[in-house]
């Protein structure tokens, strides 16, 4: 099905403002190169009321799949040459009396952005301004694939809703608690001051969420806890959080560092890149993408970098795919047990994002080796997928829980507190 816009109607009507007693609509935005994700949040009972995702916008065949709460998912196919005209199909489609959740545009009341990299200039999530838009170009050369996308979806829902107050909501802030010893490499000290060479860390976001929900679940404050939060998904993360603070994490300067990934090499000697580069005759660029989109458990598997194919193969007696998923648990295994010796022990351990949730299997292969902290599994409440659930025995030390992440979530309610 396929939505027109009314761009008079839609964009120039008078505006709902935010008194007493009005509902509070955020909508959330996280562009990429080529797609633009989205979700409407009501913010008095943080109800979804729309989500979808606009794809292979400025090549062919793109569209948007849609879904209001309640209603059948619908998909628009439709020119979308920018992020902009991508944009003004969501709004159409958020409105549309059929398909959509509002009656105009004028019930968005905000937006959150999710930005990749804040770098050291955004600690936390901030009001967008003209001064922030200057800060987030020159955060590019840390995050050249990441923050361009990112820009070009502010700057299209400034242009379309030029009066409505928006948030960046950054990757990065969550991580810098961290302290110097922490986040600095045994580089020479000048090019972290020339350059802002330094760990930063991804998925802050999610680590957020994830952390705050287990003090939640558990009826802990989450001052009193440290929690070892793994997002494990296609691309994978791990974070030291004590007083509900991070001291560490595995992502690094970019998202390579850190566990072996679907694609991504994760930790390895960085002797091996120009060895590598002089023996196959690579460029830089060749080797980046070498490193980022040819390696981790597709690398390894040679079979696919998503884990249910790898799991699949593994389960036909495929050795490779054993191997990969062997490197993963155990660089997974290494990161918990360095981090409960940094934090002094852990209360709490969490599996969250796309593995971490779904995937028994790997939760039951990495719990079998934190026995030592006191770790005991209850191996049927571990049966289970995408569930909020604590899966550890009453008898257990250490609680190991599944939280289902929900950045979306986390970017409205920092959008809501900053408006």
């Amino acid at each position: 099905m396929i939505f027109v816009c009314n761009c008079n109607k839609m964009f120039y009507g008078e505006r709902k403002y935010l008194v007493g007693g009005v509902s509070m609509n955020i909508l959330v935005i996280n562009c990429g190169s080529s797609s633009l994700k989205y979700q409407l949040i009501d913010m008095d009972n943080e109800n979804v009321l729309a989500k979808g995702l606009a794809e292979r916008i400025g090549i062919e065949n793109p569209r948007i799949k849609h879904k209001a709460s309640g209603k059948d998912e619908v998909i628009i196919e439709k020119p979308m040459p920018d992020h902009k005209v991508a944009l003004e199909l969501v709004i159409n489609a958020l409105v549309d009396k059929e398909h959509g959740c509002i009656e105009s545009m004028n019930e968005i009341n905000a937006v959150g952005h999710r930005v990749v990299h804040g770098g050291e200039k955004f600690t936390e999530s901030v009001l967008i301004t003209d001064e922030v838009m200057k800060g987030l170009n020159d955060c590019v050369d840390l995050a050249p694939l990441h923050n361009p996308p990112n820009i070009m979806g502010i700057e299209a829902c400034k242009e379309i809703m030029p009066n409505v107050p928006m948030v960046a909501v950054f990757d990065t802030a969550f991580h810098q608690t961290m302290p110097a010893d922490s986040y600095l490499y045994a580089l020479p000290y000048e090019l972290y001051e020339k350059y802002g060479v330094r760990r930063y860390g991804f998925h802050g976001t999610s680590h957020k969420y994830v952390s705050q929900r287990t003090a939640e679940i558990l009826n802990k404050d989450i001052k009193d806890l440290k929690i070892i939060t793994c997002h494990l998904g296609n691309g994978a993360s791990i974070a030291a959080i004590k007083d509900g603070k991070c001291l560490d994490t595995s992502m690094g300067f970019t998202p390579l560092e850190g566990l072996v990934m679907g694609t991504r090499v994760g930790d390895m000697d960085p002797a091996i890149i120009p060895f590598i580069m002089e023996k196959e005759k690579l460029n830089p660029n060749e080797m980046s993408n070498l490193l980022n989109k040819e390696s981790g458990v597709l690398g390894i598997s040679g079979v696919s970098s998503d884990f249910r194919d790898v799991e699949d193969e593994m389960a036909k007696g495929n050795e490779r795919a054993k191997l990969a998923l062997y490197m993963f648990n155990n660089r997974v295994i290494k990161y918990i047990g360095a981090y409960a010796a940094m934090m002094n022990g852990v209360d709490a351990i969490v599996f969250t994002a796309g593995l971490g949730e779904n995937s028994a299997e790997a939760r039951e292969e990495i719990c079998k080796y934190l026995t030592y902290l006191g770790v005991e599994i209850d191996h049927e409440l571990n049966k289970v997928r995408g569930k909020e659930r604590i899966i550890s025995t009453e008898n257990s030390k250490v609680k190991v829980l599944i939280v289902p992440t929900n950045e979306e979530l986390m970017i409205a309610r920092d959008t809501k507190a900053l408006i």
